[in-house]
């Protein structure tokens, strides 16, 4: 392991908006914030929203310091990604930030009933073939259920338009109201998306972020000219989610972009290791 990373999870320790569970405080039993989020780490009852899979916390940073009225939690596994936002929060005195770092498969374990209003999904991996590992297939959205408040919204923003296409079939199936679809945020949808539910329910504001908050990788793909997608819907169901039928076969080829050293994007079917 490099010194680097060495450097950045001593001083993960020290931060205060970091963290960190044991395996054994999430593994077939609850952590301590379980239900008391509000109470213990932000010192208020202000919805909270979730970012998965947040990476190095970009997105999830710059969507608590637009909206200070909302609590945001941004997860992932690795904690030397997540360092960049946990220092930046804490060095910006940020109180309506804070990051995770666990496994998503233990996350029924940190969050109580009800206590989640929103989460968002930001260039997941699409997981192209092995849907069980996909953060919008029923696995996990039977997880999601079990935290997320009544009206709960999932927001789903990609450039694979397989995980889009699959999202969209999966909300479909399940009979989910689907608030916003678009795949491609930035051209011709973009109006439209004013026009939507989720600006209706969310307000402006909601819909003004989509094209303003940007993950590293984002910008990377939008200047390099490739469309956006953006799926927003309720988690509310009842009953135990189901895989969608849809036309796999039609979108399994696309893959998925990253950006190599010498900055031309390749197709890939996987996500980039650091993110």
């Amino acid at each position: 392991m490099g010194k680097d990373k060495l450097r950045k999870f001593r001083e993960n320790e020290t931060f205060r908006c970091l963290i960190q569970p044991a395996t054994a405080e999430v593994l077939g039993s609850d952590h301590p914030l379980k239900g008391n989020w509000g109470r213990d780490f932000f010192g208020n009852d202000n919805p909270i929203v979730l970012e998965l899979g947040c990476g190095k916390g970009d997105y999830t940073v710059d969507l608590a310091e637009r909206n200070p009225a909302f609590n945001y939690i941004g997860v992932d596994i690795k904690g030397a990604r997540l360092w960049k936002g946990a220092k930046y929060a804490e060095e910006h005195g940020l109180k309506n930030v804070g990051f995770l770092r666990t496994r998503i498969e233990f996350i029924e374990s940190i969050f109580a009933a009800g206590e989640v209003s929103e989460i968002w999904i930001t260039f997941a991996d699409p997981q192209i073939g092995r849907e069980k590992k996909r953060l919008t297939a029923p696995l996990f959205m039977n997880r999601y259920r079990n935290f997320l408040k009544n009206g709960g919204i999932v927001h789903l923003k990609t450039d694979s338009r397989y995980l889009h296409e699959y999202s969209r079939a999966m909300a479909e199936q399940n009979g989910l109201k689907i608030l916003a679809s678009a795949t491609d945020i930035y051209g011709a949808d973009r109006e439209r998306l004013y026009e939507s539910g989720l600006s209706s329910l969310c307000g402006r504001d909601a819909v003004d972020a989509l094209f303003e908050v940007q993950t590293f990788y984002e910008a990377q793909y939008l200047a390099q000219g490739f469309e956006i997608t953006y799926l927003s819907f309720l988690a509310d169901h009842s009953g135990d989610y189901i895989s969608p039928e849809w036309d796999e076969d039609r979108w399994k080829d696309e893959g998925h972009h990253f950006v190599i050293p010498s900055g031309l994007p390749v197709a890939s079917k996987f996500y980039p290791l650091e993110q």
